[in-house]
């Protein structure tokens, strides 16, 4: 299934339009988006057809597939060619730090960047919890997963590494700096959902490009680690971490300038486009 938040209503995508989860369960599911990552409602949402009222996409109609997530976990150097171009030892357990739920934004919705001058993007896979559990084995670690949707953390470099002490969880949570999307694809829809192809490119020029196969710590493996210490909540994220290709890598270093475009995509899932901006919401 394809999970969609359509102008803040909870939708599929099917066959290319949209229908309404509201509308189609006749209320039994409500138009909160949120309502559509619980794995509860997916056996009903398994059997709406699309009617005669179902419309075709107008992507700039989509919200973040998951609006409100209840915490955000993100994964440090979790690909061997991010950590060898950081100069960084290859982990032998997660790195994790958050993002605080106010940074989501939208597939297609501008990024601000205040008077930042070191802003630079990252493309994750990320997972969104579908059923709790605590203490997660990694045998069960797909069955808690409603779906993987394509995010950008994107960061502040100079709050990350501004000494005294190293800012990472606030460098990542400006608002609007998690935008996702551009929907949120159940695990058994993909064509592999273990080893998928991942890129990021800025004003068209490829940046980034990976596939997930190359983790250091599969999913399986993030789901059982993150779970003997949380329990993972109903509309929880968690970003995966990212490919090497950052701009702060860049010799020289080179980030973000007013108007570029990012465009970050999964294999399967789809591309979410956002427009960079100097200074700060009208």
């Amino acid at each position: 299934m394809q999970i969609a938040n359509v102008e803040g209503r909870g939708s599929l995508i099917i066959d290319g339009r949209i229908v309404d989860v509201e509308s189609a369960t006749a209320g039994e599911i409500s138009s909160d988006p949120m309502e559509l990552v619980d794995l509860r409602n997916h056996p009903l949402l398994a059997q709406v057809q699309p009617d005669g009222e179902a419309q075709e996409i107008d992507e700039s109609d989509l919200g973040p597939p998951v609006p409100r997530p209840g915490k955000i976990i993100a994964i440090a150097i979790n690909y061997r060619s991010h950590a060898e171009e950081a100069n960084k030892a290859i982990p032998t357990e997660p790195h994790v730090m958050v993002k605080f739920s106010t940074c989501i934004t939208g597939p297609h919705d501008d990024v601000f960047m205040h008077d930042l001058e070191m802003v630079d993007y990252e493309v994750e896979l990320v997972l969104a919890i579908g059923r709790s559990g605590i203490r997660i084995p990694r045998s069960a670690a797909w069955d808690h997963i409603a779906g993987l949707t394509v995010g950008n953390d994107v960061s502040d470099r100079n709050e990350q590494f501004r000494p005294p002490i190293r800012q990472f969880s606030m460098a990542k949570s400006y608002d609007r700096f998690g935008p996702i999307g551009p929907v949120l694809v159940t695990p058994d829809d993909l064509p592999n959902r273990d080893d998928l192809e991942i890129s990021l490119t800025v004003d068209g020029e490829l940046r980034q490009q990976a596939r997930t196969g190359d983790f250091i710590f599969s999913v399986p493996v993030l789901i059982e680690w993150l779970s003997r210490y949380v329990t993972l909540e109903v509309g929880d994220l968690i970003f995966t971490g990212t490919t090497g290709g950052v701009g702060d890598s860049m010799d020289p270093p080179t980030y973000l300038q007013d108007g570029q475009v990012v465009e970050a995509a999964i294999e399967g899932i789809g591309t979410i486009r956002n427009r960079f901006v100097a200074g700060d919401p009208s």
